[in-house]
Protein backbone atom coordinates (compact mmCIF):
# COMPACT_ATOMS: atom_id res chain seq x y z
CA UNK A 1 0.00 0.00 0.00
CA UNK A 2 2.79 2.40 0.96
CA UNK A 3 4.60 1.64 -2.29
CA UNK A 4 1.48 2.48 -4.30
CA UNK A 5 1.01 5.81 -2.47
CA UNK A 6 4.66 6.65 -2.93
CA UNK A 7 4.44 5.89 -6.65
CA UNK A 8 1.31 8.04 -7.07
CA UNK A 9 2.88 10.90 -5.14
CA UNK A 10 6.00 10.68 -7.28
CA UNK A 11 3.95 10.82 -10.51
CA UNK A 12 1.93 13.82 -9.25
CA UNK A 13 5.07 15.70 -8.28
CA UNK A 14 6.72 14.98 -11.63
CA UNK A 15 3.65 16.05 -13.60
CA UNK A 16 3.23 19.18 -11.48
CA UNK A 17 6.88 20.11 -11.91
CA UNK A 18 6.70 19.52 -15.67
CA UNK A 19 3.65 21.79 -15.99
CA UNK A 20 5.26 24.57 -13.97
CA UNK A 21 8.42 24.38 -16.07
CA UNK A 22 6.32 24.42 -19.22
CA UNK A 23 4.44 27.56 -18.08
CA UNK A 24 7.67 29.33 -17.21
CA UNK A 25 9.28 28.49 -20.53
CA UNK A 26 6.26 29.33 -22.66
CA UNK A 27 5.76 32.85 -21.28
CA UNK A 28 2.38 32.18 -19.65
CA UNK A 29 1.06 34.39 -16.85
CA UNK A 30 2.18 31.92 -14.16
CA UNK A 31 5.73 32.82 -13.15
CA UNK A 32 6.15 31.40 -9.68
CA UNK A 33 4.52 28.79 -7.50
CA UNK A 34 5.54 28.47 -3.85
CA UNK A 35 4.38 25.74 -1.53
CA UNK A 36 5.02 25.66 2.19
CA UNK A 37 3.55 23.36 4.74
CA UNK A 38 3.44 23.18 8.48
CA UNK A 39 2.93 25.73 11.17
CA UNK A 40 3.11 29.38 10.06
CA UNK A 41 2.80 28.53 6.37
CA UNK A 42 2.10 31.41 3.96
CA UNK A 43 -0.41 31.55 1.15
CA UNK A 44 0.73 30.44 -2.28
CA UNK A 45 2.03 33.10 -4.64
CA UNK A 46 -0.87 34.20 -6.86
CA UNK A 47 0.00 35.77 -10.21
CA UNK A 48 -1.51 39.20 -10.82
CA UNK A 49 -3.81 39.15 -13.81
CA UNK A 50 -4.23 42.14 -16.12
CA UNK A 51 -7.80 41.59 -17.28
CA UNK A 52 -7.57 44.30 -19.96
CA UNK A 53 -4.61 42.65 -21.71
CA UNK A 54 -5.61 41.12 -24.99
CA UNK A 55 -8.91 43.01 -25.19
CA UNK A 56 -9.71 44.82 -28.46
CA UNK A 57 -8.89 48.54 -28.38
CA UNK A 58 -12.56 49.54 -28.26
CA UNK A 59 -13.13 47.38 -25.16
CA UNK A 60 -10.27 48.83 -23.13
CA UNK A 61 -11.48 50.31 -19.79
CA UNK A 62 -10.98 53.98 -19.05
CA UNK A 63 -7.32 54.50 -17.99
CA UNK A 64 -7.91 56.48 -14.81
CA UNK A 65 -4.29 56.37 -13.70
CA UNK A 66 -3.02 58.07 -16.86
CA UNK A 67 -5.26 61.08 -16.12
CA UNK A 68 -4.06 61.67 -12.56
CA UNK A 69 -1.19 63.96 -13.58
CA UNK A 70 -3.04 66.16 -16.12
CA UNK A 71 -6.08 66.37 -13.82
CA UNK A 72 -3.83 67.53 -10.97
CA UNK A 73 -2.34 70.21 -13.21
CA UNK A 74 -5.78 71.45 -14.19
CA UNK A 75 -6.95 71.49 -10.57
CA UNK A 76 -3.88 73.53 -9.61
CA UNK A 77 -4.64 76.10 -12.29
CA UNK A 78 -8.32 76.36 -11.39
CA UNK A 79 -7.49 76.74 -7.70
CA UNK A 80 -4.94 79.47 -8.44
CA UNK A 81 -7.61 81.69 -9.98
CA UNK A 82 -9.01 82.54 -6.53
CA UNK A 83 -6.36 81.29 -4.10
CA UNK A 84 -4.22 84.03 -2.56
CA UNK A 85 -1.18 81.80 -1.93
CA UNK A 86 -1.07 80.45 -5.49
CA UNK A 87 -1.68 83.92 -6.89
CA UNK A 88 1.36 85.13 -4.97
CA UNK A 89 3.39 82.44 -6.73
CA UNK A 90 2.17 83.79 -10.06
CA UNK A 91 3.24 87.28 -9.04
CA UNK A 92 6.63 86.08 -7.87
CA UNK A 93 7.31 84.26 -11.15
CA UNK A 94 6.31 87.36 -13.14
CA UNK A 95 8.58 89.51 -11.01
CA UNK A 96 11.53 87.18 -11.54
CA UNK A 97 11.03 86.71 -15.29
CA UNK A 98 9.67 90.03 -16.48
CA UNK A 99 10.11 92.88 -14.02
CA UNK A 100 13.61 92.03 -12.76
CA UNK A 101 14.89 91.29 -16.25
CA UNK A 102 13.11 93.50 -18.81
CA UNK A 103 13.45 92.11 -22.31
CA UNK A 104 11.87 92.20 -25.75
CA UNK A 105 9.20 89.67 -26.65
CA UNK A 106 9.55 86.83 -29.15
CA UNK A 107 7.13 85.11 -31.50
CA UNK A 108 8.86 81.71 -31.45
CA UNK A 109 6.14 80.26 -29.22
CA UNK A 110 3.57 80.82 -31.99
CA UNK A 111 5.34 78.17 -34.07
CA UNK A 112 7.09 76.01 -31.49
CA UNK A 113 3.78 74.69 -30.15
CA UNK A 114 3.13 72.88 -33.46
CA UNK A 115 6.57 71.30 -33.87
CA UNK A 116 5.93 67.94 -32.09
CA UNK A 117 2.85 67.22 -34.21
CA UNK A 118 4.63 68.36 -37.37
CA UNK A 119 7.53 66.07 -36.46
CA UNK A 120 5.18 63.07 -36.32
CA UNK A 121 4.21 63.58 -39.95
CA UNK A 122 7.78 64.39 -40.94
CA UNK A 123 9.15 61.22 -39.34
CA UNK A 124 6.53 59.09 -41.08
CA UNK A 125 7.40 60.73 -44.39
CA UNK A 126 11.03 59.75 -43.77
CA UNK A 127 10.05 56.13 -43.20
CA UNK A 128 10.14 56.15 -39.37
CA UNK A 129 6.61 54.92 -38.80
CA UNK A 130 4.64 55.47 -35.63
CA UNK A 131 1.73 53.58 -34.13
CA UNK A 132 -1.01 54.57 -36.59
CA UNK A 133 -1.38 55.10 -40.29
CA UNK A 134 -1.93 58.57 -41.81
CA UNK A 135 -5.72 58.46 -41.62
CA UNK A 136 -6.03 57.19 -38.06
CA UNK A 137 -3.41 59.44 -36.52
CA UNK A 138 -4.93 62.45 -38.28
CA UNK A 139 -8.38 61.62 -36.92
CA UNK A 140 -6.96 61.17 -33.42
CA UNK A 141 -5.08 64.47 -33.67
CA UNK A 142 -8.21 66.31 -34.82
CA UNK A 143 -10.29 64.72 -32.08
CA UNK A 144 -7.75 65.80 -29.45
CA UNK A 145 -7.86 69.35 -30.84
CA UNK A 146 -11.65 69.41 -30.55
CA UNK A 147 -11.42 68.45 -26.88
CA UNK A 148 -8.62 70.92 -26.12
CA UNK A 149 -9.92 73.92 -28.03
CA UNK A 150 -13.46 73.50 -26.74
CA UNK A 151 -12.17 73.34 -23.17
CA UNK A 152 -9.73 76.24 -23.51
CA UNK A 153 -12.09 78.74 -25.11
CA UNK A 154 -15.03 77.80 -22.91
CA UNK A 155 -12.98 78.28 -19.73
CA UNK A 156 -11.33 81.45 -21.01
CA UNK A 157 -14.73 83.06 -21.44
CA UNK A 158 -15.99 82.03 -18.01
CA UNK A 159 -12.79 82.58 -15.97
CA UNK A 160 -12.29 86.13 -17.29
CA UNK A 161 -8.72 86.19 -15.97
CA UNK A 162 -6.67 89.30 -16.78
CA UNK A 163 -3.40 88.65 -18.59
CA UNK A 164 -0.15 89.71 -16.88
CA UNK A 165 0.34 92.43 -19.51
CA UNK A 166 -3.23 93.65 -19.07
CA UNK A 167 -4.07 93.19 -22.77
CA UNK A 168 -7.34 91.27 -22.22
CA UNK A 169 -9.22 88.94 -19.86
CA UNK A 170 -8.46 85.69 -21.70
CA UNK A 171 -5.45 84.57 -19.70
CA UNK A 172 -6.68 81.31 -18.15
CA UNK A 173 -5.79 78.72 -19.37
CA UNK A 174 -2.95 79.06 -21.87
CA UNK A 175 -4.11 77.96 -25.32
CA UNK A 176 -0.57 77.93 -26.72
CA UNK A 177 0.58 75.64 -23.93
CA UNK A 178 -2.43 73.37 -24.34
CA UNK A 179 -1.64 72.97 -28.04
CA UNK A 180 2.04 72.38 -27.35
CA UNK A 181 1.46 69.62 -24.79
CA UNK A 182 -1.31 68.10 -26.91
CA UNK A 183 1.24 67.80 -29.72
CA UNK A 184 3.93 66.48 -27.38
CA UNK A 185 1.67 63.75 -26.02
CA UNK A 186 0.58 62.96 -29.58
CA UNK A 187 4.23 62.44 -30.52
CA UNK A 188 4.90 60.35 -27.42
CA UNK A 189 1.91 58.09 -28.02
CA UNK A 190 2.82 57.52 -31.65
CA UNK A 191 6.49 56.74 -31.02
CA UNK A 192 6.69 55.37 -27.48
CA UNK A 193 7.18 51.86 -28.86
CA UNK A 194 9.98 53.07 -31.17
CA UNK A 195 12.05 55.13 -28.72
CA UNK A 196 11.28 57.18 -25.60
CA UNK A 197 13.49 59.97 -26.91
CA UNK A 198 10.83 61.11 -29.36
CA UNK A 199 8.47 61.80 -26.49
CA UNK A 200 11.21 63.52 -24.51
CA UNK A 201 11.97 65.79 -27.47
CA UNK A 202 8.28 66.61 -27.88
CA UNK A 203 7.85 67.47 -24.22
CA UNK A 204 11.00 69.60 -24.29
CA UNK A 205 9.48 71.71 -27.08
CA UNK A 206 6.17 71.92 -25.20
CA UNK A 207 7.87 73.00 -21.98
CA UNK A 208 9.80 75.66 -23.88
CA UNK A 209 6.52 76.93 -25.32
CA UNK A 210 4.99 77.27 -21.87
CA UNK A 211 8.06 79.08 -20.55
CA UNK A 212 7.99 81.48 -23.50
CA UNK A 213 4.37 82.38 -22.73
CA UNK A 214 5.54 83.52 -19.30
CA UNK A 215 8.65 85.11 -20.81
CA UNK A 216 6.43 87.13 -23.16
CA UNK A 217 4.29 88.24 -20.19
CA UNK A 218 1.18 86.76 -21.82
CA UNK A 219 0.35 84.19 -19.12
CA UNK A 220 0.63 83.52 -15.44
CA UNK A 221 2.43 80.43 -14.21
CA UNK A 222 -0.87 78.74 -13.26
CA UNK A 223 -2.26 79.42 -16.76
CA UNK A 224 0.61 77.45 -18.25
CA UNK A 225 0.29 74.56 -15.80
CA UNK A 226 -3.45 74.21 -16.47
CA UNK A 227 -2.96 74.52 -20.22
CA UNK A 228 -0.42 71.71 -20.17
CA UNK A 229 -2.88 69.52 -18.27
CA UNK A 230 -5.65 70.22 -20.78
CA UNK A 231 -3.39 69.35 -23.71
CA UNK A 232 -2.16 66.06 -22.24
CA UNK A 233 -5.64 64.97 -21.12
CA UNK A 234 -7.17 65.82 -24.51
CA UNK A 235 -4.71 63.63 -26.41
CA UNK A 236 -5.01 60.71 -24.01
CA UNK A 237 -8.79 60.92 -24.17
CA UNK A 238 -8.69 60.94 -27.97
CA UNK A 239 -6.49 57.82 -28.09
CA UNK A 240 -8.83 55.99 -25.75
CA UNK A 241 -12.06 57.15 -27.39
CA UNK A 242 -11.19 56.87 -31.09
CA UNK A 243 -11.35 53.04 -31.34
CA UNK A 244 -14.68 53.11 -29.50
CA UNK A 245 -16.09 55.69 -31.91
CA UNK A 246 -15.03 53.55 -34.83
CA UNK A 247 -16.78 50.56 -33.30
CA UNK A 248 -19.93 52.45 -32.30
CA UNK A 249 -20.39 54.00 -35.73
CA UNK A 250 -19.80 50.63 -37.37
CA UNK A 251 -18.32 52.26 -40.43
CA UNK A 252 -14.97 50.53 -40.38
CA UNK A 253 -14.72 47.25 -42.22
CA UNK A 254 -12.19 44.50 -41.89
CA UNK A 255 -9.67 46.57 -43.85
CA UNK A 256 -7.70 48.75 -41.43
CA UNK A 257 -7.42 51.40 -44.11
CA UNK A 258 -11.14 51.42 -44.90
CA UNK A 259 -13.44 54.45 -44.67
CA UNK A 260 -14.31 55.99 -41.32
CA UNK A 261 -17.21 58.31 -40.46
CA UNK A 262 -17.21 60.35 -37.27
CA UNK A 263 -19.53 62.87 -35.61
CA UNK A 264 -17.58 65.20 -33.30
CA UNK A 265 -18.50 68.24 -31.16
CA UNK A 266 -17.04 71.59 -32.21
CA UNK A 267 -16.64 75.02 -30.67
CA UNK A 268 -15.98 78.19 -32.65
CA UNK A 269 -16.54 81.88 -31.95
CA UNK A 270 -18.65 81.18 -28.89
CA UNK A 271 -20.93 78.66 -30.60
CA UNK A 272 -21.20 74.93 -30.05
CA UNK A 273 -22.06 72.49 -32.83
CA UNK A 274 -21.19 69.18 -34.48
CA UNK A 275 -19.02 68.32 -37.43
CA UNK A 276 -19.35 65.21 -39.60
CA UNK A 277 -16.07 63.87 -40.88
CA UNK A 278 -15.70 61.04 -43.39
CA UNK A 279 -12.41 59.72 -44.67
CA UNK A 280 -11.91 57.40 -47.63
Amino acid sequence: MMRKLTAVATVVILVFGWNVAKCQNSGDTLREVSISTGWGSKADTVPRIDWSRGLPAYKQPFPYQSFILPASMIVYGVTAVNNHTLKSINGHVKEQVWEDMPHSKTTIDNYLMFTPAAAVYGLNALGIHGKHNLKDRTMIFLLANVFAQTTVFTVKGSAHELRPDGSDHLSFPSGHTAMAFLSAEFMRMEYKDVSPWYGIAGYAAATATGMLRIYNNKHWFSDVVAGAGVGIASTRLAYWLYPKMQHWLGKKGSDENGPVSMLMPTYQSGSFGFSYIKTF
